[in-house]
């Protein structure tokens, strides 16, 4: 009977600390645009705070991935990758959904889009929609946010067809 010890791939150790290594420096990266209200609080001219908070949103991120790219290589960052897409498969939405979840959905979707539309004039008839809370839009902007998963994965598909140029419609038989 063979050991079970000879049969298991042995991962070098330099590989097992460069893919850790590789790890932290995604992870600090991706969390690097938590440091923007940091800079803004700070003392600095308002130019150095706009370079920094922009690269902090818009380059440290990028540039972090590439450094753990280049740390870990090609196969280890595509190992971190496909373990972060098994993970986060589980919360996106079905890709079908029931008509009455599809009908909720479209609902959630369209009246925080109809209200944005309307209110600056439905303002001039009725005062109080000049004066409504923040608080007020954060939720119609959640439930804009909650009606996109409502409607599945099917939607999703729809919606990113209307910004392909290309995209024709196609009737299927009833």
């Amino acid at each position: 009977m063979a050991d079970k010890h000879i049969l298991e791939p042995i991962v070098p150790q330099k590989s097992k600390t460069k893919l850790i290594l590789g790890s932290v420096i995604l992870v600090v990266g991706f969390l690097s645009p938590l440091l923007i209200p940091l800079v803004v609080a700070s003392k600095w001219s308002a130019a150095t705070k706009s370079i920094l908070s922009g690269l902090l949103a818009f380059g440290i991120p990028e540039l972090f991935m590439l450094l753990a790219i280049i740390v870990m290589g090609k196969p280890g960052y595509e190992y971190i990758k496909g373990k972060a897409y098994k993970y986060l498969k589980r919360f996106a939405p079905p890709d079908t959904v029931s008509l009455a979840r599809y009908r909720l959905g479209l609902i959630m979707f369209s009246v925080p889009i109809l209200v944005g539309i309307l209110e600056p004039y439905l303002a001039h008839l009725a005062p109080f929609f000049r004066d409504l809370p923040l608080l007020f839009y954060i939720g119609l902007d959640m439930i804009f946010i909650v009606g996109l998963l409502v409607l599945g994965g099917d939607f999703w598909d729809k919606l990113s067809s209307l910004f392909k140029h290309n995209m024709k419609v196609t009737k299927m038989p009833k």
